[in-house]
């Protein structure tokens, strides 16, 4: 399957196919993961749970760096 990147505003992106939306359970407002890995770009549906629990982690290594630095010295 073939896709044209096209020109959106300041940026440029591409429109994913219903039927390629309706394999990954996503819909318009969904929020997917993209990742890349060499020339391939990987898109996957957004695990809420998992994005919730990697700020908290993010907050707590911000608030306790010195701590966890000594600890893993």
């Amino acid at each position: 399957m073939n896709i044209t990147i096209r020109k959106i505003g300041n940026s440029e992106g591409i429109i994913i196919p219903k039927d390629v939306l309706d394999r990954m359970g996503v819909k318009a407002g969904d929020e997917i993961t993209m990742t890349s890995d060499g020339d391939k770009i990987i898109l996957a549906a957004a695990d809420g749970d998992f994005d919730r629990q990697l700020g908290h982690a993010e907050k707590f290594m911000d608030r306790y760096k010195v701590a966890l630095k000594k600890l893993a010295e």
